[in-house]
């Protein structure tokens, strides 16, 4: 007999409880490395079976479906849903070395950055898989600072993970009727 696995796809796959920090002692980092050495076997088999167009679209909307439900979560945790409160979150991407930033501005309505060096587009390349990084990584941002406060906005034109010099991060929270 097989074992029954349970079907419970809102429960939160990142660490958002102050009580629990197993998963925060790894750093995100860590975490990505290691979600990318088990789905990069799986999705390939996957996508050989049932089309690989179509296996890497399920994930991207399964992936920006937890990144929402994380970002929720850390807003349950922060101390409130601005700018600046969301801006005490960033060294959790930063720890181990996972991303270095350039502050460009900070207040309650605006949080701009640039990220000069990302770790997490230097280890999919190093993993051989650096197609999967976007998916993997760059595509839960908008979905979690969505999830985070829906009245703020992600625009980047560019990351380190596509090949460019930076990511330019622009979070801007929505004002009403202006945009």
């Amino acid at each position: 007999m097989e074992p029954k696995l349970e079907n419970n796809v809102n429960a939160p796959l990142e660490s958002t409880s102050a009580t629990d920090t197993r998963l925060d002692a790894i750093g995100v980092l860590k975490r990505r490395e290691i979600e990318a050495r088990i789905l990069a076997p799986v999705l390939d088999a996957l996508g050989r079976e049932f089309g690989r167009d179509r296996v890497l679209e399920i994930t991207r909307r399964t992936i920006s479906d937890i990144a929402q439900r994380h970002g929720q979560a850390l807003r349950s945790e922060a101390d409130g849903d601005s700018l600046s409160d969301f801006a005490q979150l960033l060294p959790r991407w930063q720890q181990d070395g996972g991303i270095e930033l350039k502050v460009l501005a900070q207040s309650d309505q605006e949080l701009s950055f640039d990220v000069v060096r990302c770790r997490f587009a230097e280890m999919y390349r190093e993993l051989g898989i650096p197609e999967l990084g976007a998916l993997l990584s760059c595509n839960r941002d908008g979905s979690m600072i969505s999830g985070f406060n829906s009245e703020v906005e992600l625009t980047r034109s560019q990351t380190i993970m596509t090949g460019a010099s930076h990511c330019d991060f622009r979070f801007r929270r929505k004002e009403a009727g202006a945009w």
